[in-house]
């Protein structure tokens, strides 16, 4: 089966990030083995505050053992299509933190996981911490720590050193283990594979994935799971010696940080969720509800170009999507060496790009090159997702592991009728990448339980209207399971709505800058 672009292409875009990525030998540790991480500071046992709306003072912290990385990280950020604005100048940091692979199974071993410190150049020690945990389909290394910061407003950015903290199989963890023709069998999945022999044919592809993972992972497959991001995030507020953490979750990173509001309400400071799933639903109701956000999402970013009078999709930009699709079904648009970039994989890169709205002007540039039969700004964007150290494998896995539910290949195939009906560009691929986790354990959906204890203090939890990952419902279900849940909705689109509208930056600066939270629900315009 043809893979989607040129592995040469890949190597060479690979190799670039490579040079510029900080190596573990940069990295100092800041902890060591899981069961030897220092005690952590007793939370808070005190009752719930006479104002129900203030939120906890933030603790200083202790952050020694990072090394500077500022020019490499800022050069990988450039190589990897997100470079730094210009006008904000940071001091980036790089270090280690080690961690059980996974708590209930102590023989497994530790984790590595990538750490980056962010501050202005000059900024003094022991300020408060502002982690910053993100989403595993846009980037889930300790680096998005670094793209937020250049956006922060700066009295954020003046009162806090920003932590990002890598998600499993991000950054220093990647997870990189899937045969090469396998996973480019499942990227390169087209519409036209629908019928049952068709998902049969995928969850063989699937089966080699997982045999190969366990095999190179020694069983530790399993841990790349939203309650690993949670356990993580405990052993990370040890070390920093925090009472509580101060955190900014986004996209899945946000799932992971209910989960852990959920188990340590008593670790809890100032919290953002931005853009929580719906930790109510497993499978298949969950891709049904995030392929129907997906789609409404494109209707936003279509509309977004045809506001334009030089809209380069034209006026009908699913139509020219469309038009598009249907001739790399009948033929591949060659790339090299007996490459090519096929349909299947070309819908898979639209949608990666539906969750960043800055990169929308890129996608629809690379639409219109393939469409003249350039290949290369689609090599581009499907690189960090499915190229050898792509983000594939990890998406794959924490999908996967996150829930109990296995659809066969006869229920992918009937899903994969229905779903072609209602969402005609993502249906179908949403059917096969649920038959792509029949092989996997099963595992199970986190979902933010009622917290232990006394309640967390007010957390904000932000749905946005059009992200491609997860309808609003997403926000107001973990805003009712958390109990103490404010919610922002923003009728805006893209995965993360904090800093890029003032009316969500208004209500996120207030929460982390003086400690109060919205008392009612707040909705924020376009």
């Amino acid at each position: 089966m043809r893979r989607w672009s040129v592995l040469g292409v890949l190597l060479l875009a690979v190799l670039l990030l490579a040079g510029c990525a900080v190596g573990p030998s940069q990295r100092p540790p800041v902890a060591v083995r899981g069961e030897q991480l220092p005690a952590a500071p007793p939370t808070s046992a005190s009752g719930p505050p006479a104002d129900p709306d203030l939120l906890p003072d933030s603790d200083p912290v202790r952050t020694t053992g990072f090394t500077d990385c500022t020019a490499d990280t800022a050069a990988a950020l450039t190589t990897a299509g997100t470079p730094l604005p210009a006008g904000r100048v940071l001091s980036v940091g790089c270090a280690r933190l080690t961690v059980p692979a996974d708590r209930d199974r102590p023989e497994l071993g530790p984790a590595r996981l990538g750490l980056t410190r962010v501050t202005t150049p000059g900024a003094a020690d022991g300020r408060p911490a502002l982690v910053v945990l993100g989403d595993t389909g846009t980037d889930g290394s300790a680096r998005a720590a670094v793209s937020l910061a250049a956006r922060l407003p700066a009295a954020v950015l003046d009162r806090y050193q920003v932590i990002g903290v890598d998600r499993r199989g991000a950054g220093e963890d990647l997870l990189d283990c899937a045969p090469v023709d396998a996973r480019g069998a499942l990227l390169d999945a087209g519409p036209d594979r629908r019928d049952e022999a068709a998902m049969t044919a995928l969850l063989e592809r699937a089966r080699e994935v997982v045999q190969d993972c366990n095999l190179l992972l020694s069983g530790t497959v399993t841990s790349y799971r939203a309650a690993s991001g949670a356990d993580d995030l405990e052993s990370l507020r040890s070390v920093l010696g925090a009472a509580r953490l101060d955190l900014l979750a986004v996209g899945d990173g946000a799932d992971a940080a209910a989960a852990w509001i959920g188990a340590h309400p008593g670790s809890v400071g100032r919290v953002v969720l931005d853009g929580p799933g719906d930790p109510t639903l497993d499978e298949p109701a969950r891709t049904e509800t995030t392929t129907a956000a997906a789609e409404k999402a494109f209707d936003a970013f279509a509309g977004a170009c045809t506001a334009s009078p030089t809209c380069p999709l034209g006026p009908d930009p699913r139509g020219y999507l469309d038009e598009l699709v249907f001739r790399l079904s009948r033929t591949a648009l060659p790339v090299g060496d007996g490459d090519a970039v096929t349909a299947g994989a070309t819908l898979r890169a639209v949608r990666s790009v539906m969750s960043q709205p800055a990169r929308w002007p890129e996608l629809q540039s690379a639409l219109v090159a393939a469409g003249d039969g350039d290949p290369a700004g689609l090599v581009r964007i499907l690189a960090p997702l499915g190229g050898p150290q792509g983000r594939f494998d990890a998406t794959l896995a924490t999908r996967c592991n996150d829930s109990r539910v296995r659809v066969t290949p006869g229920e992918a195939a009937d899903l994969a009728g229905q779903w072609a009906q209602r969402f005609p560009l993502f249906g179908v691929a949403a059917a096969q990448e649920l038959v792509a986790c029949g092989p996997w354990p099963s595992g199970g959906p986190v979902t933010p339980a009622a917290p232990r204890g006394a309640p967390p203090p007010p957390v904000v939890v932000i749905g946005t209207a059009q992200d491609p990952r997860s309808p609003q419902s997403g926000a107001e279900r973990t805003a009712q399971q958390l109990a103490t849940g404010r919610l922002v909705r923003w009728q805006g689109s893209g995965t993360g709505a904090y800093p890029r509208t003032p009316c969500v930056t208004d209500v996120v600066d207030r929460a982390l800058l003086t400690g109060r939270a919205p008392s009612q629900p707040v909705v924020c315009p376009p």
